[in-house]
């Protein structure tokens, strides 16, 4: 049974730091792309940052471009976004994804080309 558990969030103010943890267990996605998404009250679900196999490329959405920053640890199987700068409108509950194909390319950055979701982890940041 494939599990992403997502960790690290809490309550900061703005200007602060946070780094997410997403550990997954199940199978390996080393040969697969993984990112990161959040939801605010009333909003869509949203792309943040997503990251290839081997971790040589990344993208972001342009909302956290410069303050974000999406890795990996293969060996680990866990996925990290450290999160510089926070600002109150980064308040979101996050949630780790995975693709199921083997792609060493193409980075995903749409919902539905995710096939696993971790259940998330509230991000809040005060003014």
């Amino acid at each position: 049974q494939v599990q992403l558990v997502e960790s690290g969030g809490g309550l900061v103010q703005a200007g602060d730091s946070l780094r997410l943890s997403c550990a997954a267990s199940g199978r390996t996605f080393s040969n697969s792309a993984m990112g990161w998404f959040r939801q605010a009250p009333g909003k869509e679900r949203e792309f943040v940052a997503a990251i290839n196999a081997r971790g040589a490329s990344t993208l972001y959405a342009d909302s956290v471009k410069g303050r974000f920053a999406i890795s990996r640890d293969n060996a680990k199987n866990t996925l990290y976004l450290q999160m510089n700068s926070l600002k109150p409108e980064d308040t979101a509950v996050y949630y780790c994804a995975a693709d199921h194909t083997i792609n060493f390319y193409y980075i995903p950055t749409r919902n539905h080309e995710y096939d696993y979701w971790g259940q998330g982890t509230q991000v809040t940041v005060s003014p």
